[in-house]
């Protein structure tokens, strides 16, 4: 009997204790992850309590590497921010500081002479239309972005679209002598279904870019094929100096200017590519760019095919 008894206290004991081990370490790395904000609330609520210290190491790695990867989010997160503020910062300081120089120049006597007067007030007048630029543009993307902009959809045709545009970019391409022009004679309609202002924006400032990074009697040329039977995809192709392959990945970011000198040089807001990107996904389309430096670069976006054009074949 006492033989039994001293059996029956070991093992009472033994489990007693252990028990006693386990709650003790739950309690404790639980304070812990709740002490940091490692873990959420839930999840400690009817869980088996476990002394496996091999488990525990693995879940404190996993939600420690969760963890890392979101403060590395959040850095690179403020770091665009900074990096977005001081962009918008300088693109709105330029034309301000310029539009406040000649308008002092002007109070400070200027204005007797009535050739300094008017050439002023113009320069004066462009630099408010570059804020005035900057700051609709700005407005686009807000409203892209969360989603208030409404698309009024339409059936339109696309080849008579595109030559819209190039009527109007008719004269900016000719400084540089650069072509405008089709791949091939399109002598039938394409019907796609977009919204139409929206899709002009787009082709005016993909066609605006390639004659701004275009060479001199360069080309740019539009082509429109078939992608898939309800898609076409169309590509604004130019012969220009290209694109260095690190600066591709960030071609869409708000501001993102690959000659940061030239560029402004050319004027625009230095958003038009990043409006580009949010009108084409605002119709649930892809947009797409490839570049080779000092060659060229081609831009191409897909669009919806209007129901009676489906068998268009390009």
């Amino acid at each position: 009997m006492i033989v039994l008894f001293g059996i029956f206290l070991f093992v009472f004991s033994f489990f007693i204790i252990q028990y006693r081990v386990e709650n003790f370490i739950y309690k404790r790395v639980k304070k812990i992850y709740d002490d940091v904000s490692l873990l959420e609330s839930t999840t400690f609520q009817d869980q088996p309590v476990t002394t496996d210290m091999r488990t525990l190491t693995e879940e404190i790695e996993k939600f420690a590497q969760n963890k890392k990867l979101e403060i590395e989010t959040l850095k690179i997160r403020e770091a665009y921010r900074k990096e977005f503020l001081g962009n918008v910062s300088h693109e709105l300081k330029t034309p301000l500081f310029t539009v406040q120089g000649y308008i002092l120049t002007l109070l400070d006597g200027g204005m007797k002479d009535k050739s300094i007067r008017k050439k002023y007030l113009n320069r004066a007048s462009k630099g408010v239309e570059r804020l005035i630029y900057i700051v609709r543009d700005l407005d686009m993307i807000s409203k892209l972005e969360s989603g208030d902009l409404h698309l009024d959809y339409e059936e339109f045709d696309i080849v008579d679209l595109i030559q819209g545009v190039f009527d109007l970019m008719e004269m900016k391409a000719s400084k540089k002598n650069i072509t405008l022009t089709f791949d091939l004679e399109y002598d039938e309609p394409i019907m796609v279904y977009a919204d139409r202002e929206r899709i002009q924006q787009v082709l005016t400032n993909l066609v605006v870019n390639s004659i701004k990074y275009g060479k001199e009697s360069g080309t740019t040329e539009v082509s429109i094929e078939n992608l898939v039977q309800n898609k076409v995809i169309v590509r604004i192709t130019d012969n220009g100096e290209g694109i260095e392959s690190q600066n591709i990945p960030r071609l869409f970011e708000r501001f993102y200017r690959v000659d940061k000198s030239g560029s402004r040089k050319e004027g625009g807001s230095g958003l038009g590519l990043s409006i580009v990107k949010h009108i084409i996904e605002a119709h649930m389309e892809k947009i797409y760019v490839e570049s080779v430096f000092g060659v060229g670069s081609e831009f191409s976006f897909t669009l919806e095919k209007a129901k009676q054009d489906r068998e268009f074949t390009g």
